[in-house]
């Protein structure tokens, strides 16, 4: 038997030749556009897959006979899960150096802060503030960042993988970024308690509705549910609303310029993060096989994580009212997420149409004493 007959009948990993194989560039897979990026050279078929290099099968498998990657640890399926590139093209050596580039940001306003004086300078209301609630929302954030963790695990293409996890390194970072900074501020402001925001995420009314919607999520046991929960409901109705509408809006009024500037890299990150999950979920839904089963089922997940979003977003009114020096309303806050939820629907094929703030709604939430946020 010759060389080319024995590798022709091989079923080893690696065994066949494929056209171009003697090549230098990487040329196995289709680029998503007229000539292969660096992001797709070292991302496509990291992965291998069966239905196309993998020609013995998954090498290893689960005791059950689960395969090392399914395409059932998803309800929505796909002809071709390939076809996905993230459009923030991030990979590994990328996403450590932006990373590194948003730490060093960070700790620059930091040190800068510390160095003219700032912290003394916030309003004395606006450090409860700082201390209580910005302090519980990192521990939305690490919720969130544990769910796509493990999320990641469960894409059936390295490109899936890719993004999903890089979403966890950001969310897992700025909640350390969160735990820093505060510690920071506390170490210039007599009597900051450290652990007031533990406290408040456990048992303050204000936070229990966006602790529920956060323990839905991780509680999902479908990756791509956990993923469009996290981007396409969570984030726009409940981490932009408190962290652009709220923080980054009445901050500067209350002689607090740096937190601002900590809290941007957040919504930096999750501009890159929704850009994916975008591209994703429109890419299942335009599936001509399986786009409208895909349609019926975002549908449902955005019922069902929407209204709890909604009601963790009004719950957080009150504290609009809790800064000495008032320069946003939680109206036009709750206004703008509404909207924006209801474009990133658009983009993707949903209906994610929510009714506008209802007056009573609004007198409900802010009902919560003072006295339970302080």
């Amino acid at each position: 038997m010759t060389m080319q007959e024995t590798t022709a009948a091989s079923a080893a990993a690696g065994a066949k030749v494929f056209p171009g194989s003697d090549s230098r560039r990487y040329n196995y897979f289709e680029p998503k556009g007229r000539k292969a990026t660096h992001y797709e050279d070292v991302t496509v078929d990291v992965q291998p897959d069966p239905e196309r290099y993998l020609l013995q099968n998954w090498i290893i498998s689960f005791g059950d006979g689960t395969p090392t990657y399914s395409k059932d640890w998803t309800a929505l399926k796909c002809a071709d899960w390939h076809g996905f590139r993230a459009p923030d093209q991030e990979w590994e050596r990328t996403h450590y150096q932006r990373q590194s580039t948003i730490v060093g940001m960070i700790q620059n306003v930091v040190e800068n802060a510390r160095r003219a004086g700032a912290p003394q300078r916030f309003d004395k209301a606006w450090v409860a503030v700082l201390q209580n609630h910005v302090g519980a929302f990192k521990h939305a954030e690490y919720g969130l960042g544990t769910a796509l963790m493990r999320a990641q695990r469960y894409g059936y293409t390295q490109m899936v993988n890719n993004a999903i996890l890089t979403n966890a390194s950001y969310k897992l970072r700025f909640a350390q970024d969160l735990t820093l900074y505060l510690a920071e501020v506390g170490s210039d402001i007599g009597g900051f308690d450290l652990d007031a925001g533990k406290a408040h995420w456990l048992d303050d009314p204000i936070w229990q509705p966006c602790r529920e919607a956060v323990e839905h999520i991780r509680a999902a046991t479908d990756f791509l549910e956990q993923y469009f929960a996290v981007n396409l409901v969570f984030e726009p109705l409940v981490g932009e609303l408190f962290r652009s509408g709220f923080v980054m809006q009445v901050a500067a009024a209350q002689n607090d310029f740096s937190t601002p500037s900590v809290i941007s890299a957040a919504e930096a990150d999750y501009e890159r993060n929704l850009a994916n999950a975008v591209e994703l979920f429109a890419l299942l839904l335009r599936d001509p096989v399986h786009g409208e089963d895909n349609r019926t089922m975002l549908q449902s997940w955005f019922t069902h994580h929407g209204g709890l979003a909604v009601k963790a977003a009004l719950q957080l009114q009150p504290l609009w009212s809790l800064p000495r020096v008032k320069t946003a309303s939680f109206a036009d806050a709750f206004e703008r997420a509404r909207d924006r939820v209801a474009a990133i629907g658009r983009e993707i094929g949903i209906d994610a149409d929510l009714p506008a703030l209802p007056p009573v709604e609004v007198g409900q939430a802010a009902a919560v004493t003072d006295a339970a946020a302080e």
